[in-house]
């Protein structure tokens, strides 16, 4: 192989890498989050918990729940699950299988709710969206291909070639 050819294309590929990246450090520039707009407190979900699954009998494990959410130091939980689907979905609070049912409320709900917190960091940070380079998308629960990142990046109208974490 002619070493010529060999160090032009090493001198390319430093060429390409050089442009692609940003000078100075990197910073993040904005962050916000964004919550289910359901929230219940700690202090209640034991009973919330026991009256939606038909549990209040069981008083002793109700009795031990108590005592783990209130060591928990959770304060607040946020859920898309409301008491109506739940009665719509009576397997929710039940022990047969609804993996798949819960996996699809969120599947479509966790995109949303990336684009709430997305819209208020890009508020936050002031400049144009057709600025940003990397976006860096983290959450609980939703497996989907592909995954809420890409949803999230059509919602917010981002380039195909944004970085994705």
């Amino acid at each position: 192989m002619d070493q010529s050819l060999g160090s032009n294309k090493m001198a390319y590929l430093k060429e390409v890498r050089e442009k692609e990246r940003a000078g100075g450090a990197a910073a993040i520039l904005a962050i916000a989050t964004a919550t289910p707009p359901n929230c219940i407190h700690q202090d209640d979900f034991p009973d919330y918990y026991f009256r939606i699954t038909n549990s209040d009998h069981m008083t002793q494990l109700k009795a031990k729940f108590k005592r783990i959410c209130e060591k928990s130091m959770v304060k607040t939980r946020y859920t898309h699950l409301t008491e109506q689907i739940l009665n719509e979905n009576p397997e929710f609070a039940s022990y047969r299988a609804s993996l798949d049912a819960r996996q699809d409320i969120l599947i479509k709900e966790i995109p949303k709710l990336g684009e709430k917190a997305a819209s208020k960091a890009i508020e936050e940070w002031g400049r144009d969206k057709s600025h940003i380079t990397h976006l860096v998308f983290c959450s609980y629960a939703g497996m989907d291909m592909p995954g809420a990142d890409y949803q999230l990046l059509k919602l917010l109208g981002l380039k195909p070639s944004t970085k994705r974490f």
